[in-house]
């Protein structure tokens, strides 16, 4: 038995095939969900369709570059046309690397603002016209960064403002038909990429973990169980938010530096 029920509901996570994302298609997956995800990396889409498969639902996934936005619209009417209306979409693609405003080349910051915004753009306006309307729940993976500068992340601060501005736009262009539109803003969660990559040594980690009220890491569950209760009829009068799940830390962010981790 689940907390939440999403028999009979079809899903697309967007980036759904490795770290956070993945944590999302497989909470969807597991509780009861059909779900459909897509990556730039087939072998990745491959494992990623095969963990989700254990939970006994229907699963599909394909190749796309969320920059390409033909492939997009094609991604998404090949899952209508197989899974039928589509209830919850997350969009999860997203790049980053950290690199100070001085250092950063213009095609690593065109890099990142194509995946995280343009990305985003695509991926909404190719799903609009399969979401089941009304009833749709829209859910784009945003970062702490959107709303707290951070030292060495110049790049991602603008590119996940970029993705809460679409998410607040889409809340008014698309209420009127019934489809709500949300971000949700992960903290440090364990085992993520990010975390992999900025926190690798554990003087730095246990760091980071002080900075946060709650005292610990988040886990993929955390924000898989925060994007299902915003697609359930709990929230159904819930639009136009960012939602962090991040232990508070977004209240203390200036606990730990990005720029130590940067001089180290």
């Amino acid at each position: 038995m689940t907390d939440f029920d999403f028999s009979g509901k079809n899903v697309v996570v967007s980036g759904g095939t490795n770290g956070i994302n993945l944590g999302i298609a497989d909470s969807f997956a597991a509780a009861g969900a059909s779900v459909f995800v897509f990556s730039r990396d087939q072998e990745k889409v491959d494992a990623a369709i095969k963990q989700l498969a254990t939970h006994g639902g229907k699963v599909d996934g394909c190749s796309v570059d969320v920059r390409d936005g033909d492939a997009v619209k094609a991604a998404f009417a090949r899952c209508a046309g197989d899974f039928g209306e589509l209830d919850v979409v997350i969009s999860g693609a997203a790049g980053n690397f950290p690199a100070l405003a001085n250092d950063i080349s213009s095609n690593g910051f065109r890099a990142v603002m194509e995946i995280d915004v343009l990305g985003t753009h695509h991926v909404m306006t190719a799903a609009f016209p399969h979401l089941k309307k009304p009833g749709a729940s829209v859910i784009n993976i945003s970062a702490g960064q959107s709303y707290v500068p951070q030292v060495g992340q110049i790049h991602v601060c603008a590119a996940k403002a970029g993705v809460d501005q679409i998410t607040r736009t889409l809340a008014l262009e698309w209420g009127p038909y019934g489809v709500r539109v949300n971000s949700v803003s992960p903290g440090p969660i364990e085992g993520s990429g990010g975390m992999e990559r900025l926190y690798a040594d554990k003087g730095q980690l246990e760091a980071r973990i002080a900075g946060v009220p709650l005292r610990r890491l988040g886990s993929n569950k955390d924000i898989g169980d925060a994007c299902k209760f915003l697609s359930s009829d709990m929230a159904s009068y819930i639009s136009g938010v960012l939602l962090p799940v991040d232990g508070g830390s977004g209240l203390n962010i200036n606990a730990t530096r990005l720029a130590d981790v940067l001089a180290s």
